[in-house]
């Protein structure tokens, strides 16, 4: 398991998702954990020591450390949680017969970056410019882009798109995404972003930057606005994937479950930082305001 030491509450959700069924750790279920940070680089040597294991399942936290245990193994079972566009990014050949060792709970990540978008012009109605952050590297995220751009014409936005390979990059695209003059910041889905997340919120305050993002959790943090399924229970039902492939079903044969349901979150106590009002419209969607 890629093990995000930076992101405990979903390690969390995954273990009490495995409790309920019946697994514990130290008890019936040994757990071996490897770190990556959500990063393409280390990704393959986490993945290869874990291969070496010979484990029952590999759950893998981020698309980097998903398809790098693919490439380290074709027989040992891979879960992935929080799959973005699985069968672009080559992690399953479909959403119904996965195939092969591989099987996951997709983030529909393609869909929720124009949905973003719109609720960025509903929620701030003078905005035209908007700056779109990407982690380079994951065939998704470039997908992604393109569909940013086709979402973004009928809303009238124009978007400046700023890639950050790494935590070392961050700086530098908010130096070009304040350059930029944008009235507003959105997030290509990514496991370095969800491993950062508390940074990144803390440079978009600085930045004094309003801010629409794919996980709820930033919104806690101080992010403005989120619109996305709930990660943590995406961890959690992930353990009945492992349930299942424990008790004898090939990945290959589970199809990719889909969210059904998702959140929009508003924090106005960040909107009144930033001296920006959210109609009461907008206010009347979301599922929590954080007011405090």
């Amino acid at each position: 398991m890629d093990s995000n030491h930076r992101s405990p509450h979903l390690r969390a959700a995954f273990l009490e998702g495995l409790r309920d069924l019946g697994y514990v750790e130290g008890r019936n279920l040994v757990i071996e954990s490897r770190y990556a940070g959500g990063s393409a680089e280390r990704a393959p040597a986490a993945a290869a020591e874990l291969a070496a294991l010979k484990l029952d399942v590999i759950v893998a936290g981020t698309t980097p450390t998903a398809l790098a245990a693919k490439h380290a193994t074709r027989t040992t079972p891979i879960v992935f949680p929080a799959a973005s566009d699985p069968v672009t990014s080559g992690l399953v050949s479909s959403l119904a017969r996965p195939g092969g060792n591989v099987t996951e709970l997709s983030f529909l990540s393609a869909e929720l970056v124009g949905k973003h978008l719109e609720l960025l012009k509903r929620a701030l109605p003078a905005v035209s410019r908007v700056a779109v952050l990407w982690q380079p590297g994951e065939r998704p995220g470039k997908d992604m882009l393109r569909g940013a751009d086709v979402a973004a014409r009928p809303l009238g936005l124009r978007l400046h798109f700023v890639a950050a390979p790494r935590p070392d990059d961050f700086d530098r695209a908010f130096s070009e995404v304040t350059s930029a003059r944008v009235g507003a910041l959105a997030f290509v889905p990514s496991g370095l972003f969800v491993v950062e997340q508390r940074r990144l919120v803390e440079l978009a305050a600085r930045h004094r930057l309003p801010t629409v993002w794919p996980f709820r959790e930033a919104v806690d943090e101080g992010g403005l606005m989120s619109y996305a399924p709930h990660l943590p229970d995406q961890f959690r039902r992930a353990a009945s994937y492992v349930d299942k492939i424990l008790k004898g079903a090939r990945p290959g044969d589970l199809p990719v479950e889909q969210p059904t349901k998702f959140e929009l979150a508003i924090n106005l106590r960040t909107a009144k930082t930033l001296g920006v009002t959210i109609p009461a419209s907008v206010l009347a969607l979301a599922d929590q305001v954080v007011e405090k």
